[in-house]
């Protein structure tokens, strides 16, 4: 089954409330976007009979304008949304897992009239392919930009994604989530086996790592290590580009005090790995993963 038509029966098949409240990649209105471009057109229609067939689906412009203006604006729009709406989401998950003060006792109380658990962990595996699905449509659909103009701004574009840190694969979200899942009974066996093929992590490895299997057997290691002192990270927290510090080591790049946290850092202050500026203003604390550290 080819993956236009895997993707179109994972909209169908999912849960209708979460699509419908779910940005997701336009896969199809996509694919007639690059099948229509008239540039593309124009030139196979030049092409000599010998080389026609050949070169059927290539187009050796480096870029078609009419294309590009419709495509990697769209892309780079649904993309941006689908970011959101994943990080809206683990959030919401993470808010009632670590909930304190009043909301914690108020969560406690409504577990003795319904059991969240199943919901959590369903919503927990839709969230997974949600985040995987949406990934692998955005890296096809660029391989094929490639393949029909015969161009690198495929692989460009995925590297501009990254620069604006909406690569869906590279969330710190999504390490949190996992992070979730193992907390939340996975490490134990769990209930949703589904996920165990997923998620796993391997703190005693060198170096210490956590494991996302997507589909097509493609393997993702999320290093947790932090950069500036080679141990395993503690007190975990994410900057605004998505590499993963201790909480004291980001304080001390920064040159703020551990009391005063990341948030204080001024704003020239750069990313130890990067080296991009304004990333500790949006900096997160990894709370599952710290859990995760401790168990």
């Amino acid at each position: 089954m080819k993956f236009g038509e895997t993707f179109t029966e994972y909209l169908h098949n999912e849960q209708q409330w979460f699509i419908e409240n779910s940005s997701h990649v336009e896969y199809k209105r996509l694919k007639k976007v690059l099948k229509s471009c008239r540039t593309c057109k124009s030139l196979h229609v030049s092409c000599n009979d010998d080389q026609e067939a050949v070169n059927e689906q290539l187009c050796p412009c480096p870029s078609c304008p009419l294309c590009d203006q419709t495509f990697f604006s769209e892309l780079m729009k649904e993309a941006s949304d689908i970011a959101g709406c994943f990080s809206s989401r683990v959030r919401h998950l993470l808010h009632i897992h670590v909930a304190t003060g009043i909301q914690k006792y108020i969560l406690c109380v409504r577990k003795c009239f319904r059991n969240d658990r199943p919901s959590m962990l369903e919503e927990m595996r839709m969230l997974v392919e949600y985040v995987t699905m949406n990934a692998t449509a955005i890296r096809k659909i660029l391989k094929k930009y490639d393949k029909v103009h015969s161009s690198e701004n495929g692989k460009n574009f995925k590297s501009k994604m990254q620069a604006e840190h909406i690569e869906l694969l590279q969330s710190p979200w999504l390490i949190e989530l996992g992070a979730l899942y193992l907390n939340f009974g996975g490490l134990d066996g769990g209930q949703l086996n589904e996920l165990s093929s997923h998620f796993s992590c391997h703190l005693n490895s060198t170096p210490p790592v956590m494991t996302l299997m997507l589909q097509d057997s493609i393997t993702l290691n999320y290093d947790l290590t932090c950069a500036i002192c080679l141990d395993t990270v503690f007190n975990p927290y994410a900057l605004g580009c998505g590499h993963l510090f201790c909480k004291s080591c980001a304080c001390s790049a920064a040159s703020v005090m551990i009391f005063q946290g990341l948030k204080a850092a001024a704003r020239e202050s750069k990313c130890p790995i990067c080296r991009e500026a304004g990333v500790y203003g949006k900096a997160m604390r990894m709370i599952e993963l710290d859990l995760l550290m401790k168990r």
